[in-house]
């Protein structure tokens, strides 16, 4: 079997997606906590399909996010072929750029596929990297 191209390691980072919508924040200071325990993608190498759990948390600061709109955005991924730890960039990118909140982390909890459980974590604000 071929080894993995960069098509595949970038697969489903450029695709059309529905718009995260928000509203007005009308508190300071609190935290919201959102499941999705029926997330699915296809894996982009293989075709087969992803289970799995997200779990959002983040900060607001002037814009909520619409959990109607998070919904339909998370269905969309359905069919779209995406590895795992694209899955949970793009999620954190897409939350960031539409509510910018004071801090967000994303976690996706995927189900076991040949006899592995992958937990890809991301944090915004992303940590500064260090140059080697």
């Amino acid at each position: 079997m071929p080894g993995y191209t960069d098509r595949e390691a970038q697969a489903g980072l450029d695709a059309k997606l529905p718009p995260i919508e928000t509203f007005a924040n009308q508190f300071p200071d609190y935290e919201i906590v959102i499941e999705f325990p029926e997330f699915t993608s296809v894996c982009p190498k293989t075709g087969l399909p992803d289970f799995g759990t997200l779990s959002l948390r983040y900060v607001p600061v002037a814009r909520v996010l619409e959990l109607k709109s998070l919904k339909e955005y998370f269905l969309a991924y359905r069919n779209l072929g995406i590895f795992y730890e694209n899955v949970v960039n793009r999620v954190l990118e897409d939350v960031v750029r539409a509510c910018k909140p004071a801090s967000a982390v994303v976690r996706g909890e995927f189900n076991p596929r040949g006899g592995l459980t992958s937990v890809v974590e991301a944090r915004y604000p992303r940590p500064r990297r260090r140059r080697s």
